[in-house]
């Protein structure tokens, strides 16, 4: 049976293993690479420090793109980020992650912003630019 939608994403964001979020800072583009990724409930969660400077992009300007490369073909995946209220789901996935944990601490202060993306729409694309599949959240 063939995947469908946020299935169909996650499967080729994994096979990609790092995927690269793009931000607009002021009249600025900004892009970077990203690893976290998570599909649940139907959903594909991402996360970004609360301290970096893409949190502070994000939250001036949600709308952002998501890129992943597979040998020829690539996805856009972009729409509007919609951060979680609550830490709830980012504190789980640091606590079975020892990176994170280093990273994402009481020390630190720092905290695992998770978020995913409303109105939005995916294309996996050969590299001619030919749409081979398309969905819409």
């Amino acid at each position: 049976m063939a995947l469908e939608g946020a299935e169909r994403i996650d499967e080729f964001i994994s096979e990609a293993k790092v995927f690269f979020l793009a931000t607009v800072d002021g009249d600025k583009p900004k892009n970077r690479p990203l690893g976290f990724h998570l599909l649940k409930d139907g959903k594909i969660y991402f996360g970004v420090g609360n301290f970096k400077d893409v949190y502070k992009q994000m939250e001036a300007n949600p709308y952002v793109e998501i890129v992943a490369l597979v040998e020829t073909d690539f996805l856009r995946y972009y729409g509007k980020a919609v951060f979680e209220e609550t830490y709830d789901m980012a504190d789980a996935i640091v606590a079975g992650n020892e990176f994170l944990q280093g990273i994402y601490n009481d020390e630190t202060g720092f905290k695992l912003a998770i978020f995913h993306l409303e109105e939005a729409t995916a294309e996996i694309r050969d590299i001619t630019g030919k749409i081979n599949e398309s969905y819409n959240f």
